[in-house]
């Protein structure tokens, strides 16, 4: 748990004392101090008090390290970019550079899957993922690359890997689109989305139609990627299919062929 040197980083961000943030909030200087030294255990009332007063969300204070997650994101974050707060926006991400100080491509894995769903914000976690580049992708872009598993997605195979953009912002995620989506209950899904957002949840929808359509709650989101490709050594399963249609539609044609040919050989004879 993170709380007490979270409000404690926070406070010397803003420049304040003990005593200005004390007064400020409208607590004792000694009670905020229990708290910074983790000597008391703040209540539900308190922090939800610390979070209205730093525009943080509770789970963020508890969960984040906001020392290690740097300038860049702390800024995101005090723009009032975090989705346990608003449900509007998507949290701050953690992330890797290369030692040019470019953006990595991290890759989750099928096994590092469900460590990703509670590990999606340490940097520390993320750090230890295999990073890349794709030299065809922008370099002014975040993107990460997760394996996915089942049939819901077909024609894209199972055991492929997708990659996706970074979203920022849910109301910029367009109806009809896909995305992977990280969730608090459900980990990693792979989705064509419904942008239902002013009826707080998204409708989504497999390529697969054997698979029924289901709502997710916009609380239930974490982060968003908006699929830009896939990678897979497999053949998917609609141009296996295609395939069959062709070589067996070759085959009726070859034989209507040699139909017509017989037809015109034996006029020929007559």
């Amino acid at each position: 748990m993170y709380f007490s040197s979270n409000i404690k980083f926070l406070r010397k961000r803003r420049g304040q004392t003990q005593d200005d943030m004390a007064f400020a909030m409208g607590i004792k200087r000694s009670t905020l101090s229990g708290y910074e030294n983790d000597v008391a255990q703040p209540g539900i009332d308190t922090l939800i008090s610390f979070s209205n007063y730093f525009k943080v969300a509770i789970d963020t204070l508890v969960k984040v390290d906001l020392s290690k997650i740097g300038d860049e994101m702390l800024s995101q974050l005090e723009r009032g970019y975090d989705v346990f707060l608003k449900g509007s926006n998507i949290r701050i991400l953690a992330t890797t550079v290369d030692a040019g100080n470019n953006e990595n491509i991290e890759l989750v894995n099928e096994k590092a899957k469900a460590g990703y769903a509670t590990g999606y914000s340490d940097p520390d976690y993320i750090k230890e993922l295999p990073a890349f580049h794709l030299p065809f992708l922008s370099m002014n872009r975040k993107y990460r690359t997760f394996q996915i598993s089942g049939d819901s997605m077909l024609p894209i195979p199972d055991k492929s890997y997708v990659t996706g953009e970074y979203v920022l912002d849910i109301t910029d995620i367009r109806s009809w689109q896909a995305y992977i989506i990280i969730t608090v209950d459900d980990g990693v899904l792979f989705k064509v989305v419904e942008n239902k957002f002013d009826e707080g949840f998204f409708r989504l929808y497999s390529l697969n139609t054997s698979y029924k359509p289901y709502i997710l709650p916009l609380e239930n989101i974490r982060e968003v990627w908006r699929f830009v490709h896939y990678i897979s050594d497999e053949l998917p399963e609609s141009l296996d299919n295609d395939r069959d249609v062709i070589f067996r539609t070759m085959g009726e044609i070859k034989e209507t062929i040699k139909t017509i040919s017989k037809k015109l050989d034996d006029r020929d004879k007559c």
